[in-house]
């Protein structure tokens, strides 16, 4: 009897241990891509709050793909907190989601708040707000985003 209690713990320990062990592991990437998800649902969230705000000031036309034609100094400061609010949120996106070396899935993520920031760079006011509102911003997002202006930038000169 004692034998067969030595030899189950054997089985135990070369089969049971290592296959704890692959379980436990699968089970936190798991665990890591649901908080992935979660954060980027959570940013996605937020993009939808600012585009309410955008809506409820829809005299700034800024939806609309030509700045607003003369702007009063009220319309320029209301459309310079916004697009504050908007740099904070790319900010949050980027130091949250951005990685050098991305999987397939990690790409996909941020490949629409690439998008995102190059349509909002493609404006001519936020475009020229842009050393403003990069002012304390973390220095590595400030040189993402100006790349991508200037990328912006110069397509859209290609394109006249």
């Amino acid at each position: 009897m004692h034998e067969y209690w030595e030899i189950a713990s054997y089985v135990v320990t070369v089969l049971g241990l290592p296959l704890a062990i692959i379980i436990f592991f699968l089970q936190e990437r798991k665990e890591r891509a649901n908080e992935e998800e979660e954060g980027y649902q959570l940013l996605s969230n937020a993009y939808n709050d600012f585009l309410k705000v955008v809506l409820a000031h829809s005299d700034l036309q800024l939806r609309a793909n030509e700045p607003l034609p003369n702007p009063t100094q009220e319309q320029n400061e209301r459309m310079l907190v916004i697009f504050d609010m908007l740099i904070s949120l790319f900010e949050r996106a980027y130091l949250v989601a951005y990685k050098e070396d991305m999987s397939t899935e990690e790409r996909r993520r941020w490949n629409s708040w690439d998008d995102y920031m190059r349509e909002w760079c493609r404006r001519d006011d936020f475009y020229n707000a842009l050393p403003l509102l990069l002012r304390g911003e973390d220095p590595d997002f400030q040189t993402y985003i100006r790349r991508i202006a200037q990328e912006e930038r110069s397509m859209g000169l290609l394109k006249l």
